[in-house]
């Protein structure tokens, strides 16, 4: 089975080109599955099964980024595309903290980015974008030509090796090269891995403690003057 996972933050039109990308597959005829990662509402799942007769799934990650959330699910939620004769698994999550980045080994990465964000988002949002094989930049109708030039070269030199492909995620125009770069994928492997390393998250806050200053913490730590450093026994 194939597996794209297609990250960015809200309002990009990461569910607005996969509702173009979908019909597509279907048309070239791969069987495809829906998993939608959001931290407290989603309805994408819904639509999806309402509009493309798709098995679809949804996750609320609650108090988990959903980056990490998707690492949780991810396993479960291929072993349920199979059962349900998918050929494809496409994969909608949030990116939130901006330096998790949910891409696997084998799986296809595509990130979203919309051309209003700002000439220095490429520059801001690390590994979701540095790790990623696709850049989808949406919105290229709300900005000039000389903006989109600059933005496109601002993602080349954050990532040199990702493609990049603009759209208009409302009316599908540009879309046949992202549904092209998914049938093409290579089948994932049956022990799935991160292709990037994680942030380190092990400290205090981290489980829930809520007290500010540094000096309250245990764990790997940072203080203003200083890099992180590990406070405790």
């Amino acid at each position: 089975m194939k597996l794209a996972i297609c990250a960015g933050t809200a309002t990009t039109g990461k569910s607005a080109l996969l509702h173009h990308v979908i019909p597509r597959l279907q048309r070239r005829g791969w069987s495809v599955a829906f998993l939608k990662i959001d931290v407290q509402y989603a309805d994408e799942d819904e639509r999806f099964a309402r509009d493309f007769s798709i098995p679809t799934r949804k996750v609320y990650s609650g108090d988990l980024c959903p980056d990490h959330c998707n690492v949780m699910v991810l396993g479960d939620a291929v072993q349920w595309a199979e059962k349900s004769g998918a050929d494809i698994l496409l994969v909608e999550t949030a990116g939130l903290c901006l330096r998790c980045a949910p891409y696997v080994d084998r799986g296809l990465g595509i990130v979203v980015v919309e051309a209003t964000s700002g000439m220095n988002l490429p520059r801001k949002i690390g590994p979701i974008l540095s790790l990623a094989d696709i850049a989808v930049v949406t919105k290229i109708d709300r900005v000039s030509q000389a903006e989109r030039e600059v933005f496109r070269a601002r993602i080349m030199e954050a990532a040199p090796q990702v493609r990049i492909r603009e759209v208009n995620a409302l009316h599908g125009i540009g879309v046949d090269p992202i549904a092209d770069a998914i049938a093409r994928q290579p089948d994932i492997d049956a022990e799935l891995t991160l292709r990037g390393n994680p942030p380190v998250g092990t400290c205090t806050i981290c489980v829930g403690k809520k007290t500010i200053g540094w000096q309250s913490h245990f764990g790997v730590v940072r203080a203003l003057e200083n890099q992180t450093f590990y406070r405790g026994e």
